[in-house]
């Protein structure tokens, strides 16, 4: 994929007006598709929850490389890196929730 970037005077890049269009257009589609799928009952409810995080996922990485100009260039590492570890950190959040939540859930049960 072409990447081109113009320099301003504080040393950011900066996308062109084809390069925000293209992930605006991507960003649309990736909406479109589940929203599509809910509205018009398409497919079993586990294809719909996987379609939605597929293109969740999608969704993220678009807005990171189109918006906000995430590569894997030298310049970028810290970004690259500051990025990854805030994922890991939501995802050890979110987990650790869920897993708490459902052992209290099988632990509070009356009867057991």
């Amino acid at each position: 994929m072409e990447h081109s970037y113009e320099q301003t005077h504080g040393g950011q890049a900066h996308g062109s007006v084809k390069e925000y269009l293209l992930g605006f257009l991507y960003s649309v589609l990736l909406t479109l598709i589940p929203f599509a799928m809910v509205m018009a009952d398409i497919g079993s409810p586990t294809t719909k929850v996987v379609v939605i995080l597929i293109c969740a996922v999608a969704q993220i990485l678009v807005q990171l490389v189109f918006f906000l100009h995430m590569n894997t260039s030298s310049e970028q590492a810290w970004n690259v890196i500051t990025a990854v570890f805030s994922v890991v950190i939501v995802a050890i959040v979110l987990v650790g929730s869920m897993w708490i939540m459902q052992h209290l859930n099988h632990n509070m049960l009356m009867g057991h």
